[in-house]
């Protein structure tokens, strides 16, 4: 596979993981991205999305270099 594709494959599937999942966080502490209005909860519910967004792609590019320098050293 082309390494960029993968690359940017990969990046995605952090960020939407990671979005995901902060959003589920975010639900978990009763904070609602999608409430009506720009209130403390729905801010910090967004705060806690794009939070995890980060954090999914750097947890993406990290594995993926992990497995690039593996691969590297066979």
């Amino acid at each position: 596979m082309n390494k960029l594709l993968l690359q940017g494959i990969t990046d995605a599937a952090g960020f939407v993981g990671g979005g995901l999942a902060g959003m589920f966080v975010a639900r978990a502490f009763g904070l609602d991205i999608f409430a009506e209005g720009y209130g403390g909860a729905s801010i910090g519910g967004i705060l806690l999305c794009g939070l995890g967004g980060g954090v999914g792609l750097q947890l993406a590019r990290w594995a993926r270099a992990k497995v690039s320098k593996d691969q590297a050293d066979e």
